[in-house]
């Protein structure tokens, strides 16, 4: 049964939100007043669990916010601001790392992506404070409910997690939140120490959660073990940075190779239908954000807001369902990078064209799936063709950009990465891995491949993804300064935390 079919329960704590309300602007929908839930009611455990996967999946708060993805991925050198030159033009001062700008503390962009991920974690600790009443309600002798409890709460700890990475990675050292009665109150840690809070609560997943892949689970797409080892992986690789010896490339190899060892995931053979409809939920996933029209033409759609449309082509598209809003495209730099190393099967995937035939003043181009793709006055020569779904594979009836398609968090495709970068940090060889994934893309076996042909490919092959791993890799590696025009070391690597939020909390200020 698909995760969205049920209906959520999950609580706010009002009173931990009264009087703060910029951390947290929207309510989930289906919120069921506490006087109504009955904790004895075992067979409805899951609901609280259910609420979170589905605000992981909205805007506000959620992980899906278009301002968001924006924030993350422009400060890499894959991904450029797009549109026009004004329109959201803190964007590009985030991108040139212009961060002492006041205009970027008080930017809307920034608050909001405060509240989004925040707002979640508020939500994400309601949703365990109702799991801990229904396992008030379950006998010690009861070990089936017993254990589903301890795996819903690992469900809900790993969205918790995700966001407090999400969150660091932007701004830097932050808030652990655990209790939202602090609030107002809580202090910041360091980026070290959120990180090590993120490995712990992955060490509480690993051992809870189900020994399956996501599209396994009863309820298809849940988190399982294996997210919460890659999870887990990407976090201690951040912690070990560019230190061969460090211990935590240990960790990373061992939680890689768990994952690689249980046989269970695959990289799904055609890297362009990846991110189309038919790699949906494939074996090469560890973590999707779900959405679907319900294979209707008109009537309910679970969508995420505008993702896909932030990133499809601008303007007229001549009525087809290809118009968006012409950011986050593609940089020079990223296209002559595939091009150079006849990366072709990822270039193909990951740049629209729109430069190889011109009409008048407009140029266009022809798609692998023979959507025909319009440039606009703007001058943008390239779109995010991981954003894009063929009219051929929607449903008929449905016109907004990308609708159906699902969003790729977590892929099997990482931790093989991750494991060759470990193991060749290491001493040992890296090979097995590194090369299932150039082989995948039509590319041949290296041979005693390096620390920079790994980085490389973690490159060619997670461009223009939504998580910020490209900037994350330049800045875990020390390669940001000498790659990104005005990044300087120790003051581009997070952005300040909102004013709004210093004002609400000044110790968020300190």
């Amino acid at each position: 049964m698909k995760r969205f079919k049920y209906i959520s329960l999950v609580l706010l704590l009002t009173i931990a939100v009264s009087g703060c309300t910029d951390f947290l602007n929207k309510l989930p929908e289906n919120n069921v007043p506490v006087s109504a839930i009955d904790y004895t009611q075992l067979s409805n455990m899951y609901a609280p669990v259910s609420g979170i996967y589905r605000i992981a999946e909205l805007a506000n708060p959620g992980l899906v916010h278009w301002m968001d993805f924006g924030i993350r991925g422009v400060r890499g050198d894959d991904l450029d601001k797009g549109s026009s030159a004004g329109d959201q033009s803190q964007l590009t001062d985030i991108k040139l790392f212009h961060y002492n700008y006041a205009s970027i503390q008080s930017f809307w962009g920034t608050n909001n992506c405060w509240n989004d991920y925040y707002g979640m974690i508020i939500d994400a600790n309601s949703a365990l404070a109702e799991l801990d009443k229904f396992a008030a309600n379950i006998s010690s002798t009861d070990a089936t409910n017993l254990k589903l409890n301890n795996q819903y709460k690992g469900e809900v700890r790993f969205l918790r997690a995700f966001a407090h990475l999400m969150l660091t990675r932007v701004f830097g050292n932050i808030p652990i939140l655990t209790d939202n009665t602090t609030i107002q109150t809580i202090g910041k840690s360091s980026v070290a120490d959120v990180k090590k809070f993120i490995s712990s609560e992955m060490d509480y997943c690993i051992s809870n959660l189900e020994d399956l892949r996501p599209n396994q689970s009863a309820h298809v797409g849940a988190v399982t073990k294996y997210s919460a080892l890659l999870l887990k992986a990407k976090v201690c690789a951040d912690l070990a940075g560019s230190d061969n010896t460090s211990t935590y490339w240990d960790q990373v190899i061992s939680a890689t190779d768990l994952i690689i060892n249980s046989s269970k995931f695959s990289l799904y053979s055609d890297y362009y239908q990846l991110f189309k409809k038919p790699g949906k939920m494939c074996n090469e996933s560890l973590f999707e954000l779900q959405f679907t029209d319900f294979g209707t033409s008109s009537g309910d759609v679970i969508g995420p807001d505008a993702f896909w449309a932030f990133q499809g082509p601008r303007g007229d598209q001549h009525g087809s369902n290809i118009s968006g809003w012409g950011f986050m495209s593609p940089s020079q730099t990223i296209v002559d990078f595939l091009t150079a190393r006849h990366d072709s099967v990822r270039l193909k995937t990951t740049i629209l064209f729109t430069d190889t035939k011109t009409k008048g003043s407009n140029k266009y181009a022809v798609t692998p799936s023979n959507d025909t793709i319009w440039a606009n006055s703007d001058g943008v020569k390239y779109f995010n063709g991981k954003a894009y779904l063929p009219s051929s594979q929607m449903t008929a009836g449905r016109t907004d950009y990308g609708e159906n398609n699902n969003i790729r968090v977590l892929r099997y495709a990482d931790a093989l990465l991750l494991n060759a970068e470990a193991k060749i940090r290491k001493g040992q060889s890296g090979d097995t891995p590194f090369n299932l994934v150039r082989n995948r893309a039509k590319l041949a076996s290296i041979t005693g491949a390096t620390l920079q042909n790994v980085l490389d490919e973690r490159r060619a092959e997670l461009a223009c993804e939504w998580w910020g791993d490209r900037f994350n890799d330049l800045v875990r590696t020390g390669q940001a300064a000498s790659l990104l025009t005005g990044f300087v070391v120790g003051s581009s690597e997070y952005i300040p935390i909102p004013q709004t939020q210093i004002d609400l909390n000044t110790n968020l200020g300190k």
